[in-house]
């Protein structure tokens, strides 16, 4: 519960025997324990599901607490929710003494934090560690499991970080806050010829190098690549357990893809950044997470793409070479033509390196019989949709085992395939949502590709979804994405508000050639079609006229398209060197 009066916030835990209380500062901003006696029964009282963080914005100091939840399901006895609605609230009673600059400053600001908690895609668990795959927690001390969940958890999945900050500087304060992770969650009860198991599956997206489809691409200097997805597939039937990790992430060395206009922006390779350094850092910390990588690159090998998967290859062959196996395939040549059943020849190509890696397996007794000695990297340019794809394919294959395993469900290893049933068409439709869930985070819209994901055959229907898709895209990625990252880069803490600033870098003015030639260009074809419709007292003096204001909207157009980055929705908050 949080009682609000106008000094404090009261926050009390509704736990069973629990008396502490957090008490928080409206003025001072400091954060203490109280007891449940303390709390002034003048305050205004209302239920809350968990506390998200707090953060600083041009007016001071703002709570963000979960309001509402959803249950997904049960994670071996705990039960995990998805944070459905949330609320800022302001630690000042006013904001008055602000200039209306000031005003408006906060008040995109707060539109910005809106943007990121309306992302749907946020999942937590108050008594279980989310960011963490079965087998790494397995291989833990004892001292690990006494941490409180705050200091325990992977800070690349744990989306609310930043926002918790001052809880975590205080250890006592750990029990009132969780990790909440951002990607997708489902948990499905199963039952394949009377053996009744669950199956779930979790995507944890990185909140590392964390951003919009085209400001965002490649890695940081850290080695961290964007659009990093964890995906664990897992399997739970009585006391036996067994999970398949797969990662996907943007081609790790230095490279862009700025919007400009262009349907396709063409992507650039960095010419003066030592690459090495990044790629090492990155697939070394992948191989102290997961083992062997198998890294599979399913971009273009022609045209634009080519250049991107030949700088990956030559890299790949001079760093790290036995604990990498790098594999291109060339996704969009081998399937064209409506020719999906050639994904096959892919599957089939990396079967003897899957069966070698395994997968994590807990018997009934909790005795670890085999862990997951390495994990297929996935990729392609977005990571989202062909990457999707390929790997629900991997997961299909590890599943036929553990279902034979974990539960001896199914007959042979191609029992999932042969007698399809209502759990194949659960699993088909599970993987497409989760293709949807990190396309919308990444690119604002669902996947890509979903109508094959969902039923296993490539439809023309399919194709018409995927060109409406394609066109939101393009207006997203141009006119709001921006926004959108720097809504992410607020949320995470890459940009910090100094209230103490006079001018916000939300205030930089677009060049006058913006507003002139979109003006312009819209008399100009506006014209065109008038004198169509309306036309002269002779044919040569209407074709004069459309062709002197279809010219002038062509040229306009022209002059706009290679000026395109000048009239795209640019991030504002971080500078420009970190962003190109």
């Amino acid at each position: 519960k949080l009682h609000a009066t106008p000094e404090k916030f009261y926050i009390e835990a509704c736990d069973d025997g629990a008396n502490d209380v957090l008490v928080i500062d409206r003025v001072s901003a400091e954060m203490t324990l109280a007891g449940i006696k303390d709390i002034p029964p003048s305050g205004v009282t209302r239920p809350i599901c968990g506390i998200m963080g707090t953060t600083r914005l041009v007016a001071g100091m703002y709570l963000i607490v979960i309001t509402r939840k959803r249950k997904v399901g049960d994670l071996f006895g705990h039960t995990v929710w998805k944070a459905v609605e949330f609320d800022v609230i302001s630690y000042k009673k006013t904001i008055l003494h602000l200039t209306d600059i000031q005003m408006q400053d906060n008040k995109t600001f707060l539109s910005m934090l809106s943007n990121v908690l309306n992302t749907d895609g946020f999942y937590f668990c108050t008594d279980y560690d989310l960011t963490h795959t079965q087998q790494r927690l397995s291989n833990t001390s004892p001292d690990f499991q006494e941490m409180s969940l705050l200091e325990r958890a992977d800070q690349r999945f744990m989306w609310n970080g930043n926002l918790l900050r001052e809880i975590t500087a205080q250890p006592e304060l750990h029990k009132f806050a969780f990790p909440v992770i951002h990607g997708f969650i489902v948990m499905k009860p199963c039952c394949i010829n009377g053996k009744v198991f669950e199956w779930i599956l979790i995507s944890r997206r990185s909140c590392f190098r964390a951003g919009v489809r085209y400001y965002v691409r490649g890695i940081d200097s850290e080695g961290h690549a964007a659009n990093f997805v964890e995906t664990e597939q897992i399997v739970q039937y009585n006391n036996a357990q067994a999970s398949f990790v797969q990662t996907r992430g943007s081609m790790p060395f230095f490279w862009s893809q700025r919007p400009n206009l262009k349907y396709k922006p063409k992507p650039q390779i960095s010419t003066d950044t030592n690459h090495m350094d990044g790629f090492r850092r990155h697939f070394e910390s992948q191989v102290l997470i997961y083992g062997k990588q198998v890294i599979l690159n399913l971009v273009n090998q022609k045209g634009s793409e080519l250049p991107l998967e030949q700088a990956f290859a030559k890299m790949v062959n001079v760093t790290l070479a036995s604990l990498l196996r790098y594999i291109a395939f060339d996704f969009h040549k081998e399937c064209s033509k409506m020719r999906w059943h050639r994904l096959q020849i892919l599957v089939d190509a990396v079967s003897d390196l899957q069966d070698e890696f395994g997968y994590f397996m807990v018997s009934s007794d909790r005795k670890v019989t085999s862990e997951q000695s390495g994990t297929f990297r996935s990729n392609c340019m977005d990571c989202l949709d062909r990457t999707n794809v390929i790997q629900s394919l991997l997961a299909r294959r590890s599943l036929q085992s553990q279902l034979q395993v974990t539960c001896d469900a199914i007959e042979d290893t191609y029992g999932l395939e042969r007698k399809p049933h209502y759990f194949h068409f659960l699993f088909l439709s599970a993987w497409a949502d989760n293709a949807n869930a990190c396309a919308k985070q990444y690119a604002g819209t669902g996947a890509l590709k979903t109508d094959f994901t969902r039923t296993g055959n490539r439809t023309h229907w399919g194709l018409v979804m995927d060109g409406w898709n394609s066109m939101i895209r393009y207006y997203k990625n141009n006119f709001s994405d921006g926004f959108r990252q720097d809504s992410i880069d607020l949320f995470l803490g890459n940009y910090t508000v100094d209230e103490t600033d006079g001018l916000m870098p939300l205030h930089v003015q677009k060049d006058w050639k913006f507003l002139l030639l979109s003006v312009i260009m819209v008399v100009a074809f506006s014209m065109c079609i008038i004198c169509v419709l309306m036309a002269g007292d002779t044919w040569t003096e209407t074709l004069a006229y459309v062709l002197f204001w279809g010219i002038a909207s062509a040229l306009t157009a022209a002059v706009i398209l290679v000026n395109g980055r000048e009239f795209v929705d640019a991030p504002k908050l971080v500078q420009k060197e970190k962003m190109d």
